[in-house]
């Protein structure tokens, strides 16, 4: 008889960038990382994992086309669930499978899109094959920083000592109502695929680049505790700068790569700026930036200047076309704006359009479990109810 599972896995942000691996195959870091996990309720991945004696081939299906179930990352998360599955229970652990998993975000455009899609099917096939306890160390397996999208709050994912990748686990720091007034702008400037993926980008920094070294030696350890005892104690000024030093140094490395990983683009330059104008304007930090392997900015700040910054980003980044399409996820009161725009920007609004859309968020929980036959993705036969030919 046929079993069906459906779960939603969120996307997490690095304040604490996780750049390189010591360990290709297990996906092992140089360094420690520590990230946000976003809502659900805005950004996620769905997973639907159907398991049946009249299948005959493990399928996948992403975002309405089939893919192919050779890719190794994906076989590795297979594998280990159904290794831990039998030793626990024996049962059913070689039947196969059918996978149908969507974001309802871009993919592949610098918005951990791979890290909420590994939580998920790993968190759905261990729900599926009646797996427990600890599943970091395999959803790093399929995407590093997925470890991370499995808890809620503030999550640090430990590059650990050991060869075998065993105490490479991610724990949570801070439960996700510890900074309950924290909020997330996603900032969409391109929802295109990059041209450099991270895998690639990551493998080339550890070839080639002298300032990783430094970063992973000398920056990231001490940085890492600062960023938890901001996080503690709720400074956010504090909390702001280590985000955007880290991000910055973050990107240093991938142009101190050979030849250079560029992510950020001439917008994301431009919302830099925006933000350390602002911030100088306030006279301390009300606004951090952060920019992961892609030119889109996800900015933090706290729930009472989301308005007025809300309000000066339509000024600066003014849209195509005002209206729902490009302010998106939690509701953002309207504000009087009473910055001095010449100061924000002195030679006046950019060209309409540079940024695509904003997505208003907040920090969340981890994955969870979608009661429901509509909830799911697969129809009674084991095919996507949304194909895309």
């Amino acid at each position: 008889m046929a079993s069906i599972v459906t779960c939603i896995a969120p996307v997490n942000i690095a304040v604490i960038k996780y750049w390189g691996k010591r360990d290709e195959k297990l996906i092992l870091p140089l360094n420690d990382s520590l990230s946000a996990t976003l809502s659900t309720e805005q950004m996620h991945a769905k997973t639907t994992v159907m398991i049946s004696p009249n299948f005959t081939k493990d399928r996948i299906w992403l975002n309405g086309k089939e893919e192919s179930f050779e890719n190794p990352r994906l076989v590795a998360c297979l594998r280990e669930i159904r290794k831990r599955a039998t030793s626990k229970n024996g049962k059913n652990c070689e039947l196969k499978v059918h996978i149908c998993s969507e974001n309802n975000f871009p993919t592949a455009a610098g918005l951990a899109s791979s890290a909420a899609g590994y939580a998920c099917l790993v968190y759905t096939l261990g729900k599926a094959f009646g797996v427990e306890g600890d599943l970091t160390s395999i959803a790093r397996q399929g995407s590093g920083s997925a470890c991370r999208s499995l808890m809620g709050g503030f999550v640090r994912w430990m590059k650990g000592t050991q060869n075998d990748g065993s105490d490479s686990i991610a724990e949570q720091v801070f439960h996700e109502n510890h900074w309950a007034d924290m909020r997330v702008l996603i900032l969409v400037v391109s929802d295109s695929r990059k041209k450099v993926s991270s895998t690639s980008g990551m493998q080339l920094s550890v070839k080639t680049s002298d300032l990783l070294k430094h970063r992973v030696q000398n920056v990231v350890p001490q940085r890492t505790k600062e960023m938890i005892q901001a996080l503690e104690s709720k400074c956010f000024h504090t909390f702001a700068e280590l985000t955007m030093r880290d991000s910055s140094s973050f990107h240093a490395v991938c142009l101190d790569t050979y030849p250079p990983a560029v992510y950020m683009n001439d917008v994301s330059h431009s919302i830099v700026d925006f933000v350390h104008r602002y911030n100088k304007l306030k006279g301390s930090n009300k606004v951090a930036y952060t920019f992961d392997a892609g030119p889109n900015a996800c900015l933090f700040l706290l729930e009472e200047d989301v308005p007025e910054v809300v309000g000066l980003i339509k000024a600066v980044f003014p849209p195509h076309v005002e209206g729902k399409t490009f302010m998106r996820g939690l509701p953002v009161e309207n504000a009087v704006i009473q910055q001095d725009m010449d100061l924000l920007l002195p030679s006046g609004p950019h060209e309409a359009g540079m940024i695509k859309y904003v997505i208003h968020t907040k920090v969340g929980s981890g994955p969870k479990t979608l009661d429901g036959k509509n909830c799911h993705l697969l129809n009674d036969e084991g095919l996507p109810k949304n194909l895309i030919s």
